[in-house]
């Protein structure tokens, strides 16, 4: 989609190199829209590790970020929103399943941002009027929605840029979960606001594990530890990708990377291999709950209050819990869990978990 957007329009600094790189001093002069507060709570998980019986758990809760329910593409709109506005663009267009977190919350930033929003999304309106979850949202904010094959998404997505403008307004595409250099400026930042955290409590983690589905997410994390000398391992489980799919998805993830390196004016080291991406867990295929996901649903909520939905944050704690049971995740390890918010999807899967 990028052929659509408009040019990056982001302040920077140029010349600037990894070594001695002040991640707080640039990421103040990138230009932000004020979706939430951060940071978000860095939370020890005391029963779920004792109930396992392996490493010391935590969560970084970005189910908590304020906007429409929270999750993680709050962060990756602040910078989005931020660019639309500096284009002069009054229109947010983008795209995913009926349920997307990522549409509920773009449905919400254009609200706070006083712009218009379109929706596409993958499949038909329910036949039986049942409106639920993100896309009961996604209608209470306004925006107007669209259906599609998720085939024809981003031609659907060219379409209503032209009708907008033929409109005289002035859309900005955002792709599928936010997934460009842009967004994952987010998780730059997330990564420095961790390590701030972690460093208050004096704590290290050895690995992070979270749902990685459209990449923007962990092309942020992996640049963000990057460049702010961050050891642990980096682990997304995957929620959509198929085996046969990871070596060139890592390869999307590398270019958002160094999108967004581009965009700090950072020499970055990232590639292919930098990732871990494990497509051990994709059960029956995207957003089809299994026994994984149930459990894990249960587990959480039974041992630690804490609600994870069933097409993404159930998924990656599933897999998180299957790697405990197999001693993959050692007992000498602290893991963090981050949980990048889909509560609101529960409600569409309450004949599944009741």
């Amino acid at each position: 989609m990028s052929s659509v957007m408009p040019a990056l329009s982001l302040k920077y600094s140029s010349g600037l190199k990894c070594k001695g790189w002040d991640v707080a001093t640039v990421m103040k002069e990138i230009r932000r829209f004020g979706l939430s507060r951060f940071p978000t709570p860095l939370e020890p998980m005391l029963q779920l590790s004792k109930k396992l019986g392996g490493p010391e758990i935590w969560v970084k809760r970005d189910d908590l970020t304020s906007l429409a329910m929270g999750g993680n593409k709050t962060r990756k709109l602040e910078y989005l929103v931020a660019d639309a506005l500096s284009c002069g663009a009054d229109t947010l267009i983008t795209a995913g399943s009926i349920q997307s977190n990522h549409c509920r919350q773009t449905a919400a930033a254009a609200v706070r941002a006083n712009m218009g929003c379109h929706l596409v999304l993958s499949g038909e309106p329910p036949a039986d009027g049942g409106v639920q979850g993100n896309h009961l949202i996604d209608l209470i904010m306004g925006a107007s929605l669209h259906w599609t094959d998720r085939n024809s998404r981003d031609a659907m997505m060219l379409t209503i840029t032209e009708e907008c403008r033929s409109q005289g307004l002035k859309p900005y595409i955002i792709p599928v979960g936010g997934s460009n250099g842009v967004g994952a400026l987010g998780y730059v930042n997330a990564l420095k606001e961790l390590n701030v955290q972690s460093e208050q409590l004096e704590i290290n983690f050895d690995r992070i594990v979270f749902a990685s589905s459209s990449g923007g997410t962990q092309a942020g994390l992996q640049l963000g530890a990057e460049l702010t000398g961050f050891s642990g391992r980096i682990t997304g489980i995957s929620v959509d990708q198929d085996k046969l799919q990871a070596d060139s998805f890592t390869s999307h993830m590398a270019k958002i990377a160094g999108e967004a390196a581009t965009i700090l004016g950072v020499d970055s080291r990232i590639n292919p291999g930098s990732f871990e991406l494990n497509t051990n867990y994709i059960g029956s295929g995207y957003a089809v709950m299994g026994e994984l996901e149930r459990r894990a649903i249960h587990l959480a909520a039974r041992t630690e209050a804490l609600l994870v939905g069933p097409v993404y944050t159930a998924r990656a704690l599933g897999g998180l819990i299957d790697l405990v049971e197999k001693s993959v995740l050692l007992s000498k390890e602290r893991i963090l869990f981050w949980h990048t918010g889909d509560t609101p999807t529960i409600f569409a899967y309450a004949k599944e978990l009741a």
